[in-house]
């Protein structure tokens, strides 16, 4: 892919060169400020960065930067400890490392700087410079289909061979979503990044690996559109889907409002640890403790799951919505996840069977009786009577069921909102910078229930699993105050858009 025609794809090289670094250092060594330089050295205008194999880390480099800029870089002034081969009537330079094995290679030609970390790949990029008719990437079919069905090219261009990537071991172990499956139903991936003041906008195409026919039109598609209206406008997290089977939005409103609970434990892979007692005998005390049964489970209803269903099932959904978003407790200590679950009917619901399918599928966990679980009216929505909090709203094809009072009212508050948002079959949006506060206290909270987060670490502190592990993601990413995703089918291929807002 050495020739002018394929150096299109437009890449910031000082990021994309971050992770090749060790490489790098075979030509000069140096701490980060060192390598920071050499990386602005070798960054021109215009730039393709091809990675042959994600394991290995071995890639093609070239960048459109001035012939005197090149001579004047400090990989040029080490050419001299460097082995000489031609290719294309081009003299490059290359160099191994005895010990790693690793290897690297750069040249020179015209206006245009190549870096490499195989032989092979800068010899067929000057070959290729130098006018050859050899086979280029632009022949090959993820490629070609890739870019013609990519809109205009963006600031950014990331163009990826799913048949090729995704069966590696590398990726299988890496691929920090974990989502391998669904992966293999694409066979190639394209991204264009705009840039625009504080919004950063990524236009995806994910071609199909098999072609499933045209996209068949969908009330869902709409319905998505619609729904998405209700969010209140600082929710912490939404998630709205075309065509939920009637299982998933059981499911969802069981986890999240009905009946929610830890699941079970995965399964241990290690033999348990053997506890060695001092000889205790225990105490009399101890003669209630039963051992003989298993730990009171929440208890659902299997009337009322049959209600419910048959609910679901006879007002197929055409869209699902999830609201999540976390607030403090008045004395400023737990941090509480209240959660909206709305559900797209096809036709309206019946306000009365739904109130009470909701509350047979909820009961057996709550009372022996009916003492807390008689709705009594609030000012649009229905709450029950009990210490338990739940309520539900109807609004014609609208269902709304929630933990929270305040959350339920600023969806309701936005029932009649037109959007103009188009038809899609997934729209999510996070508001990071509402949650990372929370998110940090949570995490502090699990970690450390006994300890002062403000406390400096002691010596030989080994990082905590949340509240520095995890949150530490949220840390680096501070700079962003929102993203939103949305999907698209189209037939053949899949549309995705991805919108980034940061706070500077």
């Amino acid at each position: 892919m050495g020739n002018k025609r394929s150096v299109r794809c437009f890449f910031q090289v000082t990021a994309l060169l971050a992770p090749q670094r060790r490489e790098l250092r075979i030509c000069r060594g140096g701490g980060t400020t060192t390598r920071r330089n050499f990386l602005t050295q070798v960054a021109g205008s215009q730039s393709v960065f091809a990675l042959y194999d994600i394991g290995k880390l071995q890639f093609l480099y070239i960048t459109r930067l001035p012939s005197a800029k090149s001579l004047e870089s400090a990989l040029w002034q080490t050419r001299s400890k460097f082995e000489t081969r031609s290719a294309g009537g081009v003299t490059f330079y290359l160099r191994r490392d005895p010990d790693s094995k690793r290897e690297v290679e750069f040249a020179a030609s015209g206006d245009y700087l190549f870096l490499a970390t195989r032989e092979d790949l800068i010899a067929g990029a000057l070959t290729l410079m130098s006018g050859s008719k050899d086979r280029t990437i632009e022949s090959e079919q993820w490629w070609s289909q890739s870019v013609g069905a990519a809109g205009p090219a963006g600031d950014l261009r990331l163009v990826l061979n799913l048949e090729k990537l995704v069966p590696t071991p590398y990726f299988r172990s890496y691929w920090i979503q974990q989502n391998i499956t669904a992966m293999k139903d694409y066979k190639a991936a394209i991204s264009d990044l705009f840039l625009s003041g504080k919004e950063y906008r990524e236009e995806r195409v994910l071609l199909k690996d098999k072609n499933p026919g045209d996209a068949k039109p969908s009330e869902g598609l709409q319905a998505v559109a619609d729904v998405t209206a209700l969010v209140p406008e600082d929710a912490g997290l939404y998630v709205a889907k075309a065509d939920p089977a009637p299982d998933s939005c059981l499911d969802l409103l069981q986890r999240k409002i009905l009946a929610p609970h830890l699941g079970p434990a995965p399964p241990e892979k290690l033999a348990p640890q053997v506890q060695l007692t001092s000889g205790e005998t225990g105490s009399g005390s101890d003669l209630e403790t039963r051992i003989d049964q298993a730990p009171v489970q929440r208890v659902v209803s299997v009337e009322g799951s049959i209600l419910l269903k048959e609910l679901l099932k006879n007002n197929p959904i055409r869209a699902l919505l999830q609201v999540q978003s976390t607030d403090r407790d008045q004395e400023g200590v737990f941090v509480r996840i209240h959660s909206v679950v709305g559900l797209v009917g096809s036709a309206d619901w019946d306000e009365t069977a739904t109130r009470r399918a909701l509350v047979e599928f909820a009961r057996p966990g709550l009372t022996a009786s009916q003492l807390g679980v008689g709705w009594q009216q609030k000012d649009g929505y229905q709450e029950l009577d009990g210490l338990w909090t739940l309520v539900a709203a109807v609004r014609g094809k609208y269902l709304l069921v929630s933990d929270d009072p305040k959350l339920m009212s600023e969806l309701l508050a936005n029932v009649e909102h037109k959007t103009d948002a188009k038809p899609a079959d997934f729209m999510a949006g996070f508001n990071h910078q509402r949650e990372k506060g929370n998110f940090a206290s949570l995490t502090a909270m699990i970690d450390r229930p006994d300890s002062n987060p403000s406390d400096p670490p002691a010596a030989g502190h080994q990082p905590q699993f949340f509240s520095e592990n995890i949150a530490s993601l949220s840390s680096t990413l501070a700079g962003i105050c929102s993203e939103k995703i949305v999907i698209r089918n189209a037939g053949d291929k899949e549309l995705q858009t991805v919108t980034y807002q940061w706070a500077q």
